[in-house]
């Protein structure tokens, strides 16, 4: 399944191999001023989530060693599909803290709950100001709507089914919800605690939207900045149940036809794609795996 997405992104680049050639080519163009402030928008993210996941527990967790985790777990998160790397990563963490595995497992989920939540409100938020700036008919090809339903309608259904048919499956995950929504209730009674949660995860895909309209400034891209900020929520939106290590290829495709959407030139948006995917993941790469081999040398995770 995490190979089949990266062999199609593969297919469509070698059958626009010309386009990936020229969007290389506009890299030179790059203004550095403008990228040096898109990196900046990338550190603060790994703040941003420090800040949710210390707003989805009780107990305060060592701020340093939290902030080390995110960016170890960015590179975690390439080697296992749909957000899992970093998951384990945190999961592990917050277990070596002291808290107990099943805190632990629904601390994660609130986090991926707010983080959800927060980047769709914000895509919404966005499409209320700025309406017109998301052309659907330009996005997905003709009929795929219907099926796209079908499959949003099946899933849940399937899951209901599955829950039904075993009970002791369904006994585990009532136990889990009850944990869960004790531990919400927990992280909400204590105001601090809920404004670090939903505004970290608020800021995350914000300060995410930013390092990309700061990347298509540096490169010239004619597209206005609140267009570039729904076309890459929107993209990240859907490849977001592609099982792709980091959304490796699949949010790269996503981005650039979204980017061509809102009107900008094909080889632009590639250049633009290609120089923030360069800056958000593979610059931190390297560094991000030796943090990891640290902490985890450390016993921190």
């Amino acid at each position: 399944m995490c190979v089949l997405p990266l062999l199609l992104v593969a297919v469509v680049a070698v059958q626009h191999r010309s386009v990936l050639a020229e969007g290389f080519g506009h890299l030179a163009t790059a203004r550095w001023p403008w990228l040096l402030a898109a990196a900046g928008a990338t550190c603060l993210t790994w703040v941003a989530a420090a800040c949710t996941r210390q707003g989805a527990v009780v107990e305060r967790l060592p701020r340093r060693r939290l902030l080390a985790t995110q960016f170890a777990a960015g590179a975690a998160n390439h080697l296992l599909p749909t957000g899992l790397g970093a998951s384990a990563v945190n999961l592990r963490f917050m277990t070596v803290c002291g808290l107990p595995l099943a805190r632990s497992s629904a601390a994660l989920a609130l986090y991926l709950l707010a983080e959800s939540v927060g980047r769709v409100a914000l895509l919404g938020a966005l499409l209320m100001a700025f309406p017109g700036t998301l052309r659907l008919g330009a996005l997905l090809p003709e009929g795929a709507v219907g099926p796209l339903l079908v499959v949003a309608g099946a899933v849940p259904a399937v899951a209901a089914g599955v829950l039904a048919l075993v009970p002791r499956l369904r006994a585990a995950v009532a136990s889990f919800l009850r944990t869960a929504l004790g531990e919400a209730r927990s992280v909400h009674g204590r105001p601090a605690r809920a404004l670090a949660l939903w505004g970290g995860a608020l800021a995350f895909p914000a300060l995410q939207a930013s390092a990309l309209v700061l990347v298509g400034r540096s490169l010239g891209l004619p597209v206005p900045a609140a267009h570039m900020a729904v076309a890459y929520l929107a993209a990240t939106v859907a490849v977001a149940l592609v099982p792709t290590p980091g959304g490796i290829g699949s949010v790269e495709a996503a981005l650039v036809v979204a980017l061509v959407a809102a009107g900008g030139p094909a080889a632009v948006a590639t250049a633009v794609v290609l120089a923030f995917r360069l800056l958000t993941v593979w610059l931190p790469l390297l560094p991000g795996a030796l943090t990891l081999a640290a902490l985890v040398r450390m016993r921190v995770i």
